[in-house]
Protein backbone atom coordinates (compact mmCIF):
# COMPACT_ATOMS: atom_id res chain seq x y z
CA UNK A 1 0.00 0.00 0.00
CA UNK A 2 1.43 3.37 -0.99
CA UNK A 3 1.45 6.23 1.50
CA UNK A 4 -1.10 8.15 -0.58
CA UNK A 5 -3.43 5.14 -0.62
CA UNK A 6 -2.97 4.62 3.13
CA UNK A 7 -3.85 8.26 3.83
CA UNK A 8 -6.99 8.01 1.71
CA UNK A 9 -8.03 4.72 3.33
CA UNK A 10 -7.58 6.01 6.87
CA UNK A 11 -9.88 8.93 6.07
CA UNK A 12 -12.44 6.73 4.30
CA UNK A 13 -12.56 4.19 7.14
CA UNK A 14 -12.66 6.90 9.80
CA UNK A 15 -15.62 8.59 8.11
CA UNK A 16 -17.45 5.27 7.71
CA UNK A 17 -16.95 4.34 11.37
CA UNK A 18 -18.10 7.78 12.52
CA UNK A 19 -21.18 7.91 10.32
CA UNK A 20 -22.31 4.47 11.52
CA UNK A 21 -21.77 5.18 15.20
CA UNK A 22 -18.74 3.01 15.89
CA UNK A 23 -16.96 6.14 17.15
CA UNK A 24 -18.22 9.44 18.48
CA UNK A 25 -16.93 12.96 19.14
CA UNK A 26 -13.11 12.81 19.04
CA UNK A 27 -12.81 9.27 20.40
CA UNK A 28 -10.86 6.58 18.57
CA UNK A 29 -7.82 6.46 16.32
CA UNK A 30 -6.44 4.66 13.28
CA UNK A 31 -2.85 3.97 12.28
CA UNK A 32 -1.09 2.27 9.38
CA UNK A 33 2.40 0.81 9.26
CA UNK A 34 4.46 2.07 6.30
CA UNK A 35 7.82 0.86 5.02
CA UNK A 36 9.47 3.99 6.44
CA UNK A 37 7.31 4.68 9.50
CA UNK A 38 3.70 5.16 10.56
CA UNK A 39 0.61 7.21 9.81
CA UNK A 40 -1.85 7.90 12.64
CA UNK A 41 -4.84 10.13 13.17
CA UNK A 42 -4.06 13.33 15.10
CA UNK A 43 -4.80 13.76 18.79
CA UNK A 44 -8.40 14.78 19.51
CA UNK A 45 -9.34 14.46 15.84
CA UNK A 46 -12.88 13.52 14.79
CA UNK A 47 -12.61 10.38 12.68
CA UNK A 48 -15.53 11.62 10.60
CA UNK A 49 -13.66 14.73 9.45
CA UNK A 50 -10.10 13.62 8.73
CA UNK A 51 -7.95 15.20 6.00
CA UNK A 52 -5.25 13.10 4.31
CA UNK A 53 -2.61 15.83 4.48
CA UNK A 54 -3.13 16.44 8.20
CA UNK A 55 -2.57 12.86 9.34
CA UNK A 56 0.51 12.55 11.52
CA UNK A 57 3.51 10.79 9.99
CA UNK A 58 6.19 9.32 12.25
CA UNK A 59 9.46 7.59 11.50
CA UNK A 60 10.23 4.03 12.56
CA UNK A 61 11.50 5.30 15.94
CA UNK A 62 8.21 7.08 16.61
CA UNK A 63 9.47 10.62 16.01
CA UNK A 64 6.93 12.85 14.27
CA UNK A 65 7.89 14.06 10.81
CA UNK A 66 4.80 15.92 9.56
CA UNK A 67 1.10 16.54 10.01
CA UNK A 68 -0.89 17.48 13.09
CA UNK A 69 0.23 16.22 16.51
CA UNK A 70 0.00 12.44 16.66
CA UNK A 71 -2.42 10.66 18.96
CA UNK A 72 -0.74 9.54 22.18
CA UNK A 73 -1.91 6.01 21.42
CA UNK A 74 0.87 5.66 18.84
CA UNK A 75 2.92 4.15 21.68
CA UNK A 76 0.44 1.29 22.06
CA UNK A 77 -0.01 0.94 18.32
CA UNK A 78 3.75 0.62 17.78
CA UNK A 79 3.92 -2.09 20.44
CA UNK A 80 1.13 -3.98 18.66
CA UNK A 81 2.93 -3.72 15.30
CA UNK A 82 6.17 -4.96 16.84
CA UNK A 83 4.66 -7.78 18.92
CA UNK A 84 2.43 -9.12 16.13
CA UNK A 85 5.08 -8.94 13.38
CA UNK A 86 6.30 -12.50 13.86
CA UNK A 87 2.86 -14.04 14.47
CA UNK A 88 0.41 -15.44 11.93
CA UNK A 89 -1.66 -12.25 12.33
CA UNK A 90 0.75 -9.34 11.76
CA UNK A 91 -0.69 -5.83 11.95
CA UNK A 92 -0.65 -3.51 8.95
CA UNK A 93 -3.36 -1.28 10.42
CA UNK A 94 -4.60 -0.78 14.00
CA UNK A 95 -8.00 0.67 14.87
CA UNK A 96 -9.06 1.75 18.35
CA UNK A 97 -12.64 2.71 19.18
CA UNK A 98 -14.90 3.18 22.20
CA UNK A 99 -17.68 1.13 20.57
CA UNK A 100 -20.77 1.13 22.78
CA UNK A 101 -21.64 -2.55 23.10
CA UNK A 102 -18.04 -3.62 23.56
CA UNK A 103 -17.51 -1.11 26.36
CA UNK A 104 -20.80 -2.26 27.93
CA UNK A 105 -19.55 -5.86 27.89
CA UNK A 106 -16.35 -4.74 29.55
CA UNK A 107 -18.22 -2.87 32.28
CA UNK A 108 -20.45 -5.86 32.98
CA UNK A 109 -17.51 -8.25 33.03
CA UNK A 110 -16.03 -6.43 36.03
CA UNK A 111 -12.35 -6.59 36.89
CA UNK A 112 -10.43 -8.29 34.09
CA UNK A 113 -7.71 -10.78 34.90
CA UNK A 114 -4.66 -11.50 32.70
CA UNK A 115 -6.26 -14.73 31.44
CA UNK A 116 -9.78 -13.36 30.82
CA UNK A 117 -11.49 -13.14 27.44
CA UNK A 118 -14.27 -10.71 26.67
CA UNK A 119 -16.71 -12.91 24.76
CA UNK A 120 -17.38 -16.63 24.28
CA UNK A 121 -17.52 -18.34 20.89
CA UNK A 122 -21.08 -17.25 20.06
CA UNK A 123 -21.18 -17.42 16.26
CA UNK A 124 -19.10 -19.07 13.54
CA UNK A 125 -18.17 -15.72 12.02
CA UNK A 126 -16.92 -14.40 15.35
CA UNK A 127 -14.70 -17.48 15.62
CA UNK A 128 -13.55 -17.22 11.99
CA UNK A 129 -13.20 -13.46 11.52
CA UNK A 130 -12.24 -12.20 14.97
CA UNK A 131 -11.08 -15.02 17.23
CA UNK A 132 -10.24 -14.76 20.90
CA UNK A 133 -10.27 -11.30 22.48
CA UNK A 134 -8.24 -10.93 25.69
CA UNK A 135 -9.79 -8.53 28.21
CA UNK A 136 -6.90 -6.34 29.37
CA UNK A 137 -7.17 -5.03 32.98
CA UNK A 138 -7.93 -1.34 33.37
CA UNK A 139 -5.17 1.25 33.15
CA UNK A 140 -5.53 4.96 32.43
CA UNK A 141 -5.50 5.93 28.74
CA UNK A 142 -1.94 5.91 27.44
CA UNK A 143 -0.52 4.02 30.42
CA UNK A 144 2.63 2.02 29.54
CA UNK A 145 1.33 -0.84 31.71
CA UNK A 146 -1.58 -1.30 29.29
CA UNK A 147 0.76 -1.50 26.32
CA UNK A 148 2.89 -4.09 28.10
CA UNK A 149 -0.19 -6.15 28.98
CA UNK A 150 -1.28 -6.11 25.33
CA UNK A 151 2.17 -7.25 24.18
CA UNK A 152 2.14 -10.09 26.70
CA UNK A 153 -1.29 -11.19 25.49
CA UNK A 154 -0.17 -11.19 21.84
CA UNK A 155 2.90 -13.24 22.74
CA UNK A 156 0.97 -15.64 24.98
CA UNK A 157 -1.65 -16.47 22.36
CA UNK A 158 0.92 -16.75 19.56
CA UNK A 159 2.94 -19.21 21.64
CA UNK A 160 -0.20 -21.33 22.02
CA UNK A 161 -0.72 -21.35 18.23
CA UNK A 162 -3.73 -19.01 18.47
CA UNK A 163 -2.68 -15.62 17.11
CA UNK A 164 -5.08 -12.81 17.95
CA UNK A 165 -6.34 -9.79 16.00
CA UNK A 166 -7.97 -7.89 18.84
CA UNK A 167 -7.73 -7.00 22.51
CA UNK A 168 -10.26 -5.23 24.71
CA UNK A 169 -8.95 -2.54 27.04
CA UNK A 170 -11.18 -2.66 30.12
CA UNK A 171 -13.57 0.31 30.32
CA UNK A 172 -11.97 1.93 27.24
CA UNK A 173 -12.53 -0.02 24.07
CA UNK A 174 -11.06 -2.48 21.58
CA UNK A 175 -7.86 -2.35 19.58
CA UNK A 176 -8.17 -4.45 16.43
CA UNK A 177 -5.63 -5.02 13.69
CA UNK A 178 -5.31 -6.56 10.25
CA UNK A 179 -3.29 -6.07 7.09
CA UNK A 180 -5.27 -3.05 5.83
CA UNK A 181 -7.72 -0.42 7.13
CA UNK A 182 -10.62 -2.11 5.31
CA UNK A 183 -9.81 -5.52 6.82
CA UNK A 184 -9.30 -4.08 10.31
CA UNK A 185 -12.65 -2.28 10.04
CA UNK A 186 -14.37 -5.55 9.07
CA UNK A 187 -12.85 -7.24 12.11
CA UNK A 188 -14.09 -4.43 14.35
CA UNK A 189 -17.58 -4.64 12.83
CA UNK A 190 -17.85 -8.37 13.52
CA UNK A 191 -16.55 -7.86 17.05
CA UNK A 192 -19.02 -5.08 17.88
CA UNK A 193 -21.88 -7.08 16.31
CA UNK A 194 -21.05 -10.04 18.55
CA UNK A 195 -20.95 -7.76 21.58
CA UNK A 196 -24.38 -6.44 20.66
CA UNK A 197 -25.75 -9.97 20.37
CA UNK A 198 -24.27 -10.80 23.77
CA UNK A 199 -25.91 -7.72 25.27
CA UNK A 200 -29.29 -8.61 23.76
CA UNK A 201 -29.06 -12.12 25.24
CA UNK A 202 -27.54 -11.15 28.60
CA UNK A 203 -30.66 -12.08 30.60
CA UNK A 204 -30.48 -15.62 29.22
CA UNK A 205 -26.91 -16.15 28.01
CA UNK A 206 -26.69 -18.56 25.06
CA UNK A 207 -24.42 -21.57 25.11
CA UNK A 208 -21.22 -21.05 23.10
CA UNK A 209 -20.26 -23.20 20.16
CA UNK A 210 -19.00 -26.60 21.25
CA UNK A 211 -15.38 -27.62 20.92
CA UNK A 212 -16.38 -30.01 18.11
CA UNK A 213 -18.10 -27.18 16.24
CA UNK A 214 -15.09 -24.91 16.71
CA UNK A 215 -12.74 -27.66 15.55
CA UNK A 216 -14.82 -28.03 12.38
CA UNK A 217 -14.34 -24.28 11.75
CA UNK A 218 -10.61 -24.69 12.30
CA UNK A 219 -10.37 -27.53 9.80
CA UNK A 220 -12.68 -25.98 7.20
CA UNK A 221 -11.76 -22.30 7.38
CA UNK A 222 -8.46 -22.20 9.26
CA UNK A 223 -9.95 -20.42 12.26
CA UNK A 224 -7.27 -19.83 14.91
CA UNK A 225 -9.64 -19.96 17.90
Amino acid sequence: MTEAHARAEICRVGRSLFERGYVHATAGNISVRLADGYLITPTDACLGALHPDRLAKLDLQGQQLSGDRASKTIVLHRRIYEASATTAAPAGCVIHTHSTHLVACSLQAGAATPQAELLPALTPYFVMKVGRVPHIPYHRPGAPEAAQAVVEAIERYAAAGRPIRAVMLARLGPNVWHDSPAAAMATLEELEETAQLWQLCRHQPPAPLSEAQIDELRQTFGASW
